[in-house]
């Protein structure tokens, strides 16, 4: 039995990801006599956390990523990559039997989940965590979807022309910014509740009615059909794990024209309707940007998984119609510094349910652990 588990924070190897997944704070709470931390040099500087600060915490700085090599479990962002400067894939740094904890994105390499297996590794997709009560402390993908929501209001508010709030001044009055956000999870209420705090005037729409309370307590107006037979088409269920429901194609034809009036007001529309597992649903047509003014913006956070504006690109910033088009990734890693912060206290909470007396325990018939763990002695569990 070894003296005590060792937890590993690799540096992030993706292009451009800044995040790290445990900060100083944290390793200072989970470093004992029963749990070593080791952290790679650098792995937090694109966040603001040096090695010295590492250091203070308690944990041990190591040169590369084969001082790790030994590890019982390892911390990420983003899954494990085939490394071409270590000449080899980052897998193969992990001992056999060893545990790994990130946004693995299961559904999208089958290759990576039979490397994963092979090796013997349990791994734990963070994104697949239930939206259970006793989960909510460990909930990744809430939390990232917090940042992606204030992040899409500052690049809106950088690119629009315009002010967001109401000012009187010697020169005149400037009229508030108008801002649409299309569905109202965290992302959307985040979107909300900082758009407003910019002075924005906002309306919200969301298919399921449940949320008009919380869009109305940001001090925004949720968005309603005012004719019976589109107010019936518009309405749509949500999933038992809390997110809206696809909708049937006459419900779509309903919500677009609903959707085409209020976009053509707006002077920035937000979107952020994903329907997980499946591409995200169109919700802005070519036709409605056309009927938007010249140097409105569109901030489509459902751009990796397809977009929900029609003429989004993922990765990229287009104009078209004279509307400026923002189909960023990612956008948790531009704000690094809280973004790790709240990931590294998701995963505090996370060990805290997998630790016993200082090792790690996996319980498949856990609610919790079952549902996130993708491989396990050499058998991929994902989609059984």
């Amino acid at each position: 039995m070894p003296e005590h588990t060792v937890i590993a924070v690799p540096r992030e190897s993706a292009p451009g990801e800044t995040r790290v997944a445990l900060t100083p704070d944290t390793v200072r709470r989970l470093v004992s006599d029963d749990i070593q931390v080791r952290v790679e040099g650098g792995a937090g500087l694109r966040a603001s956390f040096s090695d010295d600060a590492y250091r203070e915490a308690g944990a041990v700085v190591v040169d590369g990523p084969e001082g790790l090599e030994d590890a019982d479990v390892w911390l990420r962002v983003h899954p494990p990559r085939d490394r071409k400067d270590l000449g080899r894939h980052e897998i193969d740094l992990m001992r056999e039997g060893a545990l790994t904890l990130g946004l693995l994105r299961p559904a999208d390499s089958e290759e990576l989940l039979d490397r994963l297996a092979r090796r013997g590794i349990t791994a734990l997709a963070l994104e697949l965590l239930p939206r259970i009560t006793r989960a909510q402390r460990m909930d990744v993908l809430s939390a990232m979807s917090t940042v992606a929501g204030y992040k899409a209001v500052v690049i809106a508010a950088d690119t629009l022309g315009k002010i967001f709030p109401l000012l009187m001044t010697a020169a005149g009055t400037l009229a508030p910014a108008h801002v649409l956000v299309l569905g109202a999870g965290v992302a959307g209420l985040q979107a909300i509740a900082t758009a407003r705090r910019l002075g924005a005037v906002v309306e919200a729409f969301d298919v399921r009615p449940a949320v008009k309370e919380q869009v109305e307590s940001l001090g925004a107006t949720f968005v309603e059909a005012e004719e019976e037979e589109e107010a019936e088409a518009v309405v749509g269920g949500e999933t038992a794990a809390g997110y809206a429901e696809q909708l049937s194609e006459r419900e779509q034809e309903a919500e677009h024209r609903l959707l085409a009036r209020h976009v053509a007001k707006a002077d920035v529309v937000i979107t952020t309707a994903l329907v997980p597992g499946k591409p995200a649903p169109l919700l802005i047509t070519e036709e409605m940007v056309r009927g938007m003014r010249p140097g409105s913006t569109i901030v489509d956070l459902a751009a990796e998984a397809g977009g929900n504006c029609e003429l989004t690109r993922a990765g990229e910033t287009v104009e078209r119609h004279g509307v400026v088009i923002h189909g960023p990734i990612d956008l948790p890693a531009r704000v690094p510094v809280h973004a790790s912060q709240m990931y590294s206290k998701n995963l505090q909470a996370l060990l805290g349910h997998l630790l016993v007396d200082g090792e790690i325990r996996i319980d498949l018939d856990d609610e919790i652990t079952g549902a996130i763990c993708v491989t396990h002695a050499g058998e991929v569990r994902y989609g059984r």
